[in-house]
């Protein structure tokens, strides 16, 4: 999953960015509302914190301008102001929650998690596969009742196959979800890690889940082949 926080507090923003990163998500943030809207229009985000009081372009404003783009894409609102007008305002505006500086980082991830569970290409908690589970909230992973483990890097790679079960993603695309806006590496770090969790969660089953479309990309589905 990859976030956006768009803030002008830089110790806040490393504080946020460390712990979500250590949660498996890729993060990428902007300082502004001015990058923060070029950000979010140049790439997909599964979710957004934004804070109200930004520099040049407003947390509001940036907020109008993202949901004339991008009706999906959740977003949390960050402020320091807890009156209910502001609150309400902004959640009309598009915005889907609200949280009041200052907060602890374990409500801001849970309330990120919610977001995404409640977005619309997944509402569930747990993502099966024939018999390979993926438990979203404790982000563990069982196949045929047995669990598997994994780094964080290869849970984010698996979440985003199975939240789109079916589809064949493209390294590209793969890239854009799983990893931020500084990684400059080459898109085979995508096939490095795919061997790396097609051995965890395929060796030793009759059934392979994780499957290569040549020339195109990969795709997670329990179709014969």
């Amino acid at each position: 999953m990859r976030v956006l926080i768009v803030e002008d507090e830089d110790k806040l923003v490393q504080i946020v960015a460390r712990g979500l990163k250590a949660e498996g998500y890729a993060v990428d943030s902007a300082s502004n509302g001015t990058q923060g809207l070029e950000f979010a229009t140049a790439f997909a985000y599964d979710a957004i914190v934004l804070d109200i009081m930004l520099p040049g372009l407003s947390g509001s404003d940036l907020l109008t301008a993202i949901r004339q783009r991008n009706r999906a894409v959740p977003i949390l609102m960050l402020t320091a102001k807890d009156a209910v007008a502001e609150k309400v305002k902004h959640m009309e505006a598009g915005a889907d929650d609200y949280l009041t500086k200052p907060f602890a980082f374990s409500e801001l991830l849970v309330r990120i998690r919610a977001l995404l569970r409640r977005a619309p290409i997944q509402r569930s908690d747990t993502l099966t596969v024939a018999d390979l589970e993926i438990d979203r909230l404790a982000r563990i992973v069982k196949r045929g009742g047995h669990r598997v483990e994994l780094s964080g890097k290869e849970y984010s790679l698996l979440e985003y196959l199975a939240l789109n079960q079916g589809r064949v993603l493209s390294r590209t695309m793969i890239i854009e979800h799983v990893w931020d806006q500084s990684f400059e590496g080459l898109t085979n770090i995508v096939d490095v890690y795919v061997r790396q969790l097609r051995t965890k969660i395929d060796s030793g089953h009759g059934m392979r889940l994780l499957k290569t479309v040549r020339g195109v990309g990969y795709v997670l589905n329990d179709a014969p082949g």
